[in-house]
């Protein structure tokens, strides 16, 4: 803490130095923190090294039982989480290029190209309002030493309750002092402590049952990032409607009661845009799924990559109820035509020769509709052991 000691000091002397020493504190205790979670000599350095012998262990394991392969589809996804674990969970310098410069500065710029400023957007509307209340205590100044004057005024104002253009114009300042200074430094307060403890999310992303942990911190920190853009980028809007009315304020007549109540409201609805603004925020994180992170992957679901079973509808023949798998044909074709030849009587020796032929046709029973044998999901020592699919049978009679 001894290079931001001297800002602390001076933290009170207004919301540009109050801002300068939380952004110092801020980078200092997550560097703190980094070193003694994952550094030389931290005390989470030998859960790391149990953490990822049991990722290899139970990869080696899912290998055995056939739950994954060893190809590039199914390789290049843990690699590369494996990788990206490692190199921000022990490396200072990747994760504060990457990680803080992305929190923290990335929104910054943003909101600077937006205003058309040169430098850091967040100092620059800090200052501003440095400008806003320096201007308001000198009208409340002048206002003052106008009003100590003339007693009577001075009588007639404190009975007049708190309502009076000086209290509302102060409870204004308030208003505009909790609704960007209060916004700022509580982002900036609780980006500070996700990034302290961001080495520990990072490893929670090897295992797909704490993959969701990761996601929800990934979320929290895109929020309180985001938080100060909204907040530079709205506050500006109403630092310029304040402007007229802080000029119309007042002087050594007294304060315009007016202009008193105009910068109380314009004050209240800036309040009212950073609480919009939160909830803003918090509704662009809570759809975002951080790239499959809090999903069902494939080690989840058994394999990598996942095999899903297809089911084939039956054949139409084989679809077929029983009832006309059998039935019987029945042909008669006549010789000499189905009229009996005529003949005399038994005595005469002639008799009717009639001759049919009957053909009965039996369908062979078709096979019950099976259904298609899923594609096994064991691929490991015993699957060349199984037993073979039974086959349907026909029947001829």
């Amino acid at each position: 803490m001894s290079d931001c000691s001297q800002l602390v000091e001076f933290a009170s002397a207004g919301v540009a130095p109050a801002l300068r020493a939380v952004d110092c504190m801020a980078g200092e205790t997550t560097a703190m923190a980094f070193g003694r979670l994952f550094g030389a000599e931290g005390a989470l350095v030998p859960a790391l090294t149990i953490i990822l012998t049991l990722y290899i262990a139970f990869f080696a394991l899912s290998l055995l039982a056939g739950r994954s392969r060893l190809s590039i589809p199914a390789l290049t996804p843990k690699m590369l989480t494996l990788g990206l674990v490692l190199t921000f969970a022990t490396s200072w310098m990747a994760y504060s290029q990457v990680v803080w410069n992305l929190a923290v500065g990335a929104p910054d710029q943003l909101a600077a190209l937006l205003m058309g400023a040169r430098g850091s957007a967040t100092q620059i509307f800090a200052d501003r309002i440095d400008i806003v209340m320096a201007a308001i205590g000198e009208v409340s100044q002048v206002a003052g030493a106008g009003q100590a004057a003339d007693q009577g005024a001075a009588a007639q104002g404190a009975a007049s309750g708190s309502f009076t253009p000086a209290n509302l114009m102060w409870l204004g300042a308030l208003l505009l002092l909790l609704g960007t200074v209060g916004v700022l430094v509580t982002a900036r307060i609780a980006l500070a402590v996700l990034l302290a403890l961001g080495p520990v999310f990072v490893v929670f992303a090897l295992f797909a049952g704490t993959r969701g942990l990761t996601a929800g911190w990934l979320r929290g920190v895109v929020m309180t990032g985001v938080t100060p853009l909204f907040v530079v980028v709205g506050g500006s809007f109403i630092l310029e409607l304040m402007v007229p009315v802080i000029a119309a304020l007042g002087g050594l007549e007294g304060i315009n009661p007016r202009a008193a109540m105009a910068l109380f409201l314009i004050a209240a609805v800036h309040v009212a845009l950073m609480a919009m603004v939160m909830k803003v925020a918090w509704a662009i994180v809570s759809g975002w799924q951080v790239f499959g992170l809090d999903s069902r992957d494939a080690d989840a679901k058994g394999g990598s990559p996942a095999v899903h079973d297809t089911v084939v509808a039956p054949a139409a023949a084989n679809a077929a109820p029983a009832s006309s798998s059998r039935r019987p044909g029945v042909s008669a074709p006549v010789t000499g035509g189905d009229a009996a030849v005529a003949g005399a009587g038994p005595a005469g020796g002639n008799h009717t020769h009639t001759r049919r032929t009957v053909t009965t046709q039996v369908a062979a029973p078709s096979a019950p509709a099976l259904p298609p044998l899923a594609r096994p999901r064991a691929r490991g020592i015993g699957s060349r052991f199984r037993a073979p699919s039974p086959q349907p049978r026909q029947m001829a009679r």
